[in-house]
């Protein structure tokens, strides 16, 4: 009989610290063994492959409700379906709170939509509306589902928190033992120059990077920071766009904070500029913050080398460019303002970030698995079960061809979107099969899930999001505000 179910042998193992010419010995959805010449009733060759932990994204939108009824484009089916083909096994997205309302509701269809996923997944909580009931009775009862994390903007209208609001999601999370994400931009300072801009004529694409330069991101930064601080919240500052935002999170790491960074894909790749085309092109590379320049993505690459930046996601946030839904909804005329925000990516990131990054001499291969698989899984507690190749680990791996070069277009991403921003860009670096808790789900670009065997990651207390027991004169005002 054999020891195990599968063995993945032959290939280059690489995990967040170690590098190793390694077997994998499978059982039970688990991995049993690391060893030569493991032997199971099953064999898959990764010789001259590597191969690496499946990739873990903690910042995607995927089939999120919309307030009026209805979600977003992308769904749980074919958002599921893309990761698997860009060599991504664990998700977070979004449930969403619609002001004026609960967040049970929204929650449990959430959950029901969900579970057409491919992947395994878990929910952040957005906050929109921090009422008493939602503040002392409900959220509670998410994180008690296993939601174990909050999601608050600092602009866009109708989601903005001020930051009173903010401060009691704070102090909300910190009884219940919750993380809290941070969408850092000005809500008033943005609104004033977008209504210049717009006065002025200004009103095309390209005139989104105007509304929202970097200091705008920076300020939201350091005062989301500083509430964080004084009520001694642990909190992690989404899809930082310039070293300038990144320089307040190291600010607060030096003081000891718990305080981490994220980045994106887009913000190594695009630029303002690629917002600068005809008509209404530009609107394919409209997200919030906006891309910067050149340089800006040098210096981003410097703060993950400094660790400053220590999880890259997707923040897949797809709009189709032509369906009735998506870019367009508003008429291909209608100004920047009125153009819907987001890219898509999700199939996109690790190929991206390899050959930008490791390919190129910016990060080393063990970076490369710390920022997109074990970092995210350690941050969002889902870690020793997610996040690196070990026994115990729930065997989601990717093999890659370290070597394979491709021009990226829509049809090889596999999303429901009808364009990617990547569209002819060359990386060197491909997934070729992508294994979820130890079954085949992904082989040279043929997804052989099916829909339904995606599992729910509910998650419980983890000591690396626990508050560090510091408050001013020693307060703590979360236990009554």
């Amino acid at each position: 009989m054999a020891d195990y179910d599968l063995v993945v042998r032959g290939g280059t193992v690489v995990t967040g610290s170690d590098t190793m010419r390694a077997d994998i010995g499978i059982r039970d959805g688990r991995i049993a063994a690391l060893g030569e010449r493991l032997e199971g009733a099953e064999t898959l060759d990764a010789g001259g492959l590597l191969v690496m932990p499946g990739g873990v994204d903690t910042h995607c939108h995927i089939e999120q409700l919309q307030e009026g009824g209805g979600a977003d484009e992308e769904t749980w089916e074919t958002g599921s379906r893309s990761c698997l083909v860009g060599g991504t096994t664990s998700v977070i997205t979004f449930s969403t709170q619609f002001k004026g309302h609960g967040l049970l509701e929204p929650l449990a269809e959430y959950q029901r939509r969900a579970r057409q996923s491919m992947v395994d997944y878990s929910f952040h909580q957005i906050i929109t509306d921090a009422t008493d009931d939602v503040i002392w009775k409900e959220i509670p009862q998410v994180v008690a589902q296993g939601v174990r994390s909050l999601k608050v903007f600092l602009t866009y209208d109708p989601l903005n928190l001020d930051d009173r609001a903010y401060l009691r999601v704070l102090a909300a999370a910190r009884r219940e033992g919750a993380f809290v994400t941070v969408h850092c931009e000005n809500y008033e300072a943005i609104r004033w120059r977008t209504e210049a801009l717009i006065a002025s004529g200004r009103t095309a694409p390209m005139y989104h990077a105007w509304s929202r330069p970097k200091m705008i991101e920076r300020e939201a930064t350091h005062r989301a920071i500083a509430l964080a601080e004084m009520v001694d919240q642990p909190i992690q500052v989404f899809h930082v766009s310039c070293s300038e935002v990144a320089e307040e999170i190291a600010r607060a790491q030096a003081r000891g904070l718990k305080v981490w960074g994220e980045t994106c894909p887009q913000y190594f790749t695009l630029t303002a500029d690629d917002m600068d085309k005809p008509g209404f092109e530009g609107a394919k590379f409209m997200c919030s913050p906006a891309p910067r320049t050149k340089a800006d993505q040098e210096a981003l690459w410097a703060d993950v080398r400094r660790g400053t930046l220590d999880v890259v996601s997707s923040d897949h946030s797809g709009w189709t460019f032509t369906g009735p839904k998506g870019k367009p909804v508003n008429g291909t005329n209608a100004p920047f303002r009125d153009i819907p925000n987001g890219v898509p990516g999700l199939a996109a990131r690790l190929p991206i970030l390899f050959s930008e990054g490791v390919v190129k001499g910016r990060i080393d291969l063990n970076t490369f698995v710390r920022i997109t698989a074990t970092n995210p899984a350690r941050l969002f507690g889902l870690y020793p079960r997610k996040g690196s190749i070990a026994p115990g680990f729930d065997a989601d791996l990717v093999l890659w061809d370290p070597a394979r070069r491709v021009t990226l277009n829509n049809a090889l991403m596999q999303s429901i979107m009808d364009y990617t921003p990547y569209e002819g860009m060359e990386v060197t670096g491909w997934p070729v099969a992508t294994l979820l808790r130890g079954r085949v789900a992904m082989r040279e670009g043929v997804v052989q899930s099916e829909p339904g065997q995606g599992r729910f990651l509910a998650r419980g207390p983890y000591d690396m999001i626990r508050p560090r027991g510091v408050l001013p004169d020693g307060f703590d005002a979360s236990a009554f505000a």
